[in-house]
C-alpha cells in the first residue's frame, strides 16, 4: 500500500459543526464530529479540520492531541503555548484517563477484559500486531450491551496506552472488529456502520491551572 496513495486522499466534506462542551481562558472541551481531521492534511483539499475551525475564533488554540478522522467525540485544546505543554506532559505521563464507547462485530463472550498485544507500523497508514517489534499495548474492555440488530456488541474502552490506531487494531485482533472500520474490518463489517462506529466518551485530567480534575463526558450519539 503505497503511501502516495493516501497523499492524494480527500476527506469527504464535514457538514456537522464543533460543540464546545466546556470553555475558560486557559482550554477548551470540544466535541469533534466524524469525518473531520484533527489537523489539517498536506493536500490542500484537506484544509478544513478541528484547527482549522477553531483558530477562526480561538486564534491561539493549540492541538493537545488527536482523534481519528473517523472517531467522534471529547478532545481537549489548550489556549496558549503553556498550557498546551502542561497537558502534553500529562498524557505523555499517561496520567490523562480516556473512554471510548464502540460497536464491535458479533458477540464477544467475555463481559470484561484486556486485549495486550504489541503493536507496529506496517505500510502506512496501517499499524499491526508484532510481537517482536512492536511497542507494548493494551486496551481494557467491559460488554455494555449485546444487540441483535446488528448482530454486534457495545463496549467500553479503556486504553492503557496511546498507541496509533490502537483501538481499531486490537479489536481486529480480537476477532471483532469496529462496526464501519474502513482499514481493519472487513467488507461486510465496513458495512455494518455508517461511519466508523467509535465515539471518544470521557476524558479525564487535572485542569493545569486551577489543580482541579475535569471530568469530561460527551454522549456516544450511537
Amino acid at each position: 500500500m503505497s503511501t502516495t496513495k493516501f497523499d492524494s486522499f480527500i476527506a469527504p466534506p464535514c457538514l456537522e459543526k464543533i460543540e464546545i462542551l466546556y470553555e475558560d481562558e486557559h482550554l477548551l472541551l470540544i466535541n469533534k464530529p466524524s469525518g473531520l481531521l484533527s489537523l489539517s492534511g498536506k493536500h490542500p483539499a484537506n484544509k478544513d479540520s478541528v484547527h482549522f475551525r477553531l483558530v477562526q475564533n480561538y486564534p491561539t488554540a493549540l492541538m493537545v492531541h488527536r482523534l481519528d478522522l473517523g472517531t467522534s467525540g471529547i478532545m481537549v485544546i489548550a489556549l496558549n503555548k503553556e498550557i498546551n505543554a502542561q497537558l502534553c506532559k500529562q498524557f505523555s505521563n499517561r496520567e490523562v484517563t480516556k473512554t471510548y464507547t464502540a460497536l464491535l462485530d458479533g458477540h464477544i463472550t467475555l463481559n470484561k477484559g484486556v486485549i495486550d498485544a504489541a503493536i507496529a507500523k506496517d505500510d502506512f497508514p496501517l499499524q499491526k500486531i508484532c510481537p517482536q517489534q512492536g511497542k507494548h499495548a493494551q486496551s481494557q474492555f467491559e460488554v455494555i450491551e449485546r444487540l441483535t440488530q446488528p448482530f454486534c456488541t457495545r463496549v467500553m474502552f479503556t486504553p492503557l496506552t496511546g498507541r496509533t490506531h490502537q483501538l481499531r487494531v486490537h479489536s481486529q485482533y480480537f476477532g471483532h472488529s469496529i462496526l464501519g472500520c474502513d482499514l481493519y474490518g472487513s467488507e461486510e463489517t465496513r458495512l455494518k456502520g455508517k461511519r466508523l462506529m467509535l465515539h471518544a466518551t470521557t476524558l479525564n485530567f487535572i485542569h493545569p491551572v486551577s489543580q482541579q480534575e475535569m471530568n469530561g463526558h460527551c454522549a456516544c450519539p450511537f
